[in-house]
């Protein structure tokens, strides 16, 4: 039997990016995943699956909204579910596959199965026990239950994020519980696709954590594009009879109970650490009080020689974050420095407008007592934005009053989640305001809104 400088539990972002990298460094390295394809919860029922349906309804959208506006005429456009189901396994496999050459590529040995860690160094699949130096745990997250709330995927009538992704048909009605990122991208899908959606919500904003202007105006712009919103309302339960569903829920405001009926129910309330059946208990490996696994600042758990990344541990649940986890362990195991900077850290809502925010929001800044400006640039005065119908949001910059160093950025807006980017950088490099603004930015784009925010962290944006 081979013994590895490094066994990776699960191939998901932060798995399989970890292997590479490991293997990049002259490790030897194998990686233990259970499903029939490699890329884990994000690639085959998460982040990959959402984007293309995403993509697909936005389409629909825009031949219906706007291909008359720019004479594009009797674009009547029907929709085959199948055929879009089609598509988005295409695009899934298409990924999958990706990740099984890079395998071979960084001659990587994917060990098929489901792992449990036997002790330091060993590693149980099936019924043979493989000794390594090192293990990194990626196995992810699955989707949070809620009391009183049966989830059924098979049933395609109340389900979580996996079963949304694949529902028999499209339906008519539709309640989303819980307003974050994954009930509100797939409850846009839905509703570009012809349903009527409902999002109900036990906190009385949407996106919690966010930016407080960019919730009001995101719900505003959802609103309009016709999903209704319930918010500060706890829900109690779900009944399901004659091929839909009552979802009951009580107002926190006047304790006040109500239901609504819907043909589907999506339960987003978030997702919790996969780490069942790993035997974290019996080699103690030790978790945290929200039990996700507790790590140093090198990833190593309480157990020498076994690490624990991404959504397994504290910290934004994220594919990108577990990638740069990912990497990082690979290096400490490989005798480097690893590092994560995870005060630039982007996150994405893939709805249309697009939202993206980095760094601090204005209210957490002014909570931590620092004195900030703020800069903010609507896309009504972009002209990118304007020509493609998507001028209602906003890029909102936030800056240290007395450094002009960039703290953080909110956006909303046409592709603002490859805008984000810029703005990372700079707060990597430790960036101000200034520097932002005395760039030069092409025009037309978009990105200009960027620079405009910047421009009003001091004298002032020129287009507004």
């Amino acid at each position: 039997m081979s013994t590895y400088d490094l066994i990776v539990i699960g191939a998901g972002p932060g798995g399989y990016v970890c292997a590479i990298r490991a293997a990049q460094l002259g490790l030897k390295v194998a990686c233990v995943e259970g499903r029939e394809t490699l890329g884990g919860t994000c690639l085959n029922v998460g982040c990959i699956p959402s984007k293309a349906l995403l993509h697909a309804s936005h389409m629909l959208h825009e031949t219906h909204e706007n291909f008359a506006k720019m004479g594009l005429m009797n674009a009547h456009v029907d929709v085959d579910w199948d055929k879009m189901q089609a598509y988005k396994t295409e695009t899934v496999g298409g990924n999958t596959k990706g990740i099984e050459f890079l395998f071979k590529k960084n001659k990587i040995d994917w060990i098929k199965g489901w792992a449990e860690i036997e002790g330091a160094g060993k590693v149980k699949v099936g019924d043979t026990v493989h000794e390594t130096k090192n293990i990194v745990i990626a196995s992810g997250s699955e989707p949070s239950s809620l009391k009183g709330v049966e989830v059924d995927n098979a049933g395609g009538i109340v389900v979580d994020s996996t079963g949304a992704l694949a529902l028999p048909k499209i339906p008519k009605s539709m309640v989303v519980i819980g307003a974050g990122v994954i009930g509100l991208e797939l409850g846009s899908v839905y509703a570009r696709l012809g349903a009527d959606v409902t999002v109900v919500e036990f906190l009385d904003a949407i996106t919690p954590g966010m930016d407080g202007e960019v919730q009001k105006q995101f719900q505003k712009i959802l609103s309009k594009q016709g999903m209704k919103f319930v918010l500060g309302a706890a829900v109690s339960g779900t009944s399901v009879a004659n091929g839909s569903a009552k979802v009951t829920y009580k107002l926190r405001k006047d304790d006040s109970e109500h239901q609504i009926e819907a043909e589907a129910v999506l339960v987003a309330t978030g997702r919790r650490p996969y780490i069942s059946g790993l035997g974290l208990d019996k080699v103690g490996v030790a978790l945290n009080e929200r039990g996700f696994v507790a790590v140093d600042d090198h990833w190593q758990t309480s157990v020498k020689g076994i690490y624990a990344i991404g959504d397994a541990v504290p910290g934004p649940m994220l594919a990108h974050k577990a990638e740069d986890e990912g990497m990082a362990v690979a290096e400490v195991i490989a005798g480097k420095h690893g590092h994560v900077n995870y005060s630039v850290i982007p996150g994405v809502i893939y709805t249309t407008p697009e939202v993206a925010s980095v760094g601090l929001t204005e209210e957490a800044a002014k909570e931590s007592g620092r004195k900030v400006k703020v800069g903010k640039f609507p896309f009504m005065g972009n002209a990118r934005a304007k020509a493609l119908f998507q001028a209602e949001g906003f890029v909102k910059l936030i800056a240290d009053a007395a450094t002009d160093r960039v703290l953080g950025c909110h956006i909303i807006g046409p592709n603002a989640g490859e805008m984000i980017h810029e703005v990372c950088v700079a707060m990597e490099f430790g960036a101000s305001a200034q520097d932002i603004a005395l760039t030069c930015h092409a025009h037309p784009t978009c990105s200009e809104a960027v620079r405009e925010a910047a421009l009003a962290c001091g004298d002032g944006a020129i287009h507004v």
